[in-house]
Order: C-alpha cells, then structure tokens, then sequence
C-alpha cells in the first residue's frame, strides 16, 4: 500500500499508472507480451514492452523476416536522427553539448567516444585511399641497392629513379655535392659495413659493453647490414654464423631490424599500414591528455571523465573540419589546411569559455598551456607509433 494525498492506493496499481502509455504493435502486442525475461529471467509485468534490466525488447514472439527489417530502419533512423543532432550541437555550440551530456541530456546525441572513433576511421580511410602510398614503394631499397647507389666513386640514382628526368637527377646530386653530403653519406656507409663486415662475430661481442639504448640500437644495425651483405632472413642463421646468444634482447634487435629494412623496401606499405594505426594511438593519446585537463582545472566541480567528454567532442569537430577540407581540397585542388586549423583554434577557445565558465584572462593562459602539452605529447605519441610500427611491420 502506499499513500498519496493522504488516500490509500494499493501499490500495484500505483505501479501500473506510473508507467507511460503504449502503443502496441507488431511484435508487441499485448498477446506476444511475456511476464519473464527470456535473456535475463527479470520478472516483467505486461505493461513492459522493454526489460527494465538489460533492455532486451519484452516479446515472446519468433521473429519474422518482417520484424527483422521494421526494428533495422527503426534503429537506422533513430541513429540517423542523434547523428544529425549532435553534428548540429558540435559545430554551433562549442562547448554546450560537453556540457548537456555532463548535466546527463544523453538520449540526443550519440556516444561522445564510439563518434570519435568512428570520424578518425572515416577521416584516415580517406586518406589512405586517395594518398596512394604504394607508388612509393618503387623508391625504396631492393637488396643492397636504393635510391641513391653508393657503389662507384660518387653517388648515383638508383632504377627506382628511373621518374625522375636526368636533368633533374643531375640537379640533385649538384645540390647533394654542393653540401658535401655525397662523400658524408658514401664515406659512412661504407665505413659502417666495412667496419661490420669485416668480423661479424667480433663486432658483435663488442656491442655489449654499451648502455643497452646504444647496445640495442648498434645490434639493430649489425643484423640490418647482415641481412643485406650475407643474405640472413632468420635468426637461427645469425645465431649459428655470428655467434649470437640465444636471448630476447637479441631477438628483438633482430625482428627490429627485419621491419626496418621490410620498411625501407616498401616505404608507401609501411605509410598505410601506420595510418591505419592511428586512430588507435589516438584512443590512448586522448586520455593522457584528459589526465592534464584534470590537473588544469582541478578546482572546479567536474571530474576526470567530464574532462575526457571534453576531449573527445574537440577532436570529434577537429575530424569533422579535416574532413571537409580534405573533400574541398580534392574537389577544387586547393590547400584550405590553413583556414580549417584557424577555425579549430578558434572554436577550442570558445568551447573551454562555454564549458567551464571562466574568465578570458584565465581561459587564454590555460589554452595555450593546454595546447603547448598537447602538441609534446602529439609528438611523443607519434615517435612511439613510428617505432611500434617499424617493430610489427
């Protein structure tokens, strides 16, 4: 029983009154309607046409080729309709949709992280179909050979070349013998081989009385030019020829170095396969971020996933902006880069004023710091996907 206005009313009832009114049909009609949860087993009045424990649709009806298409269009236009709200919310009002999905006015806008997501899919799919990087494959090394040849008396190009007009080849090596870099970068090569070459097992025993940064990268480079001079593709063979220890410093200098020259060979390749990483980088990248904007504006009232909310809306209007000015550029073969990242500038600093509510003084000191740290760890983020992607190519 419970009591309202001080009249008794049984609380089944009370129950029953509260709930809002539907419409049956389809598969929910009341006569399809169960008192069971056929997922959860969470009991159900009739009146229920979703679970109120895992929102499982209340019907005990098979479901139909019929059924299957109305509930597909069903979700399809309720996404479509959330999609648009929320474009419309990001691009004319910086800032408030962080701040009605905080206040918990959710239903209208789509998941803040699975849009990001799916915007930096969109956004790097595009670029690795138009960006064509495989062409560039034809410029990295094959074998011992490369782009520029090092055998002879002076640098020379390459077959990879072959493109470039003679005019153009001869330029270039005008310009690489004006800087003195044609005898720098033959010089060094063939003393870091020779000097290689000369005793493989030597030179390596030598290797381990460095610091193991220095140790591991002069090991990477011992088995990248034995891999080319001798012809080595497992680490068995370096193992039995040069007396390698069997231990997995020396397995990964050597896994390293077999991507690095699989890279080198196939520079467009490995271009596409680390653009294909990125929007994973960014999943990480992002939350570190967040921890900063935490700090930033620790005395204010929201807490570390507020500020995260934050994050991903800027960067779901940052792909959005790439987005349109990727399809401008490739529609009108203009470079609008510039004016799309002066729009970005601009509506971060509006969003940071609309959400948390401060001064312009405080906002602009706290936006450049903001943006200072973004970019080190933009560029820290990059050089560990740069090396994480040479060691798993």
């Amino acid at each position: 029983m419970d009591r309202t206005h001080g009249i008794a009313v049984p609380f089944q009832a009370l129950t029953m009154t509260n709930k809002p009114n539907i419409v049956p049909k389809g598969r929910y009609k009341l006569r399809y309607r169960g008192t069971q949860c056929l997922n959860c087993q969470h009991p159900l009045d009739m009146s229920d046409k979703y679970c109120p424990n895992c929102s499982q649709a209340n019907s005990t009806k098979k479901l139909s080729l019929k059924d299957f298409f109305d509930e597909f269009f069903s979700n399809l236009i309720n996404y479509d309709s959330k999609l648009l709200k929320t474009l419309a919310a990001l691009l004319l009002r910086p800032g408030r949709i962080t701040a009605d999905y905080v206040a918990g006015k959710r239903v209208s806008y789509t998941n803040p992280f699975r849009f990001m997501l799916s915007l930096a899919f969109i956004y790097f799919l595009m670029l690795n179909f138009s960006g064509n990087f495989e062409t560039l494959d034809r410029f990295g090394e094959e074998g011992s050979g490369s782009f520029l040849n090092t055998e002879g008396k002076s640098l020379t190009f390459s077959a990879d070349a072959a493109e470039l007009t003679d005019e153009d080849q001869q330029e270039a090596l005008r310009q690489l013998d004006s800087l003195g870099i044609s005898k720098v970068v033959k010089q060094a090569t063939l003393d870091r081989d020779s000097l290689i070459l000369a005793n493989p097992t030597g030179h390596f025993k030598s290797l381990n009385k460095a610091s193991f940064f220095n140790r591991y990268l002069q090991k990477q480079e011992f088995f990248q030019t034995v891999m080319e001079a001798r012809q080595i593709h497992r680490f068995d063979q370096a193992r039995d020829s040069f007396a390698v220890q069997e231990t997995w410093e020396n397995r990964m200098a050597f896994n390293t170095a077999g991507s690095a020259s699989r890279a080198m060979r196939q520079p467009g390749s490995f271009l596409n396969d680390m653009i294909a990483k990125l929007p994973f980088a960014i999943f990480f990248f992002l939350p570190v971020f967040a921890l900063f904007i935490w700090l930033m504006y620790i005395r204010k009232k929201y807490n570390y996933t507020d500020h995260l909310i934050f994050s991903f809306h800027n960067q779901s209007l940052l792909f959005i902006l790439l987005i349109i000015g990727f399809l401008i550029d490739a529609a009108f073969k203009v470079d609008s880069s510039g004016i799309f990242l002066l729009i970005f500038l601009i509506y971060l600093y509006k969003a940071m004023r609309n959400f948390y509510q401060q001064g312009r003084v405080k906002t602009i000191v706290k936006y450049l710091i903001l943006n200072a740290i973004f970019f080190i760890l933009a560029s820290i983020s990059a050089t560990i996907l740069l090396a994480g992607s040479i060691f798993t190519y």
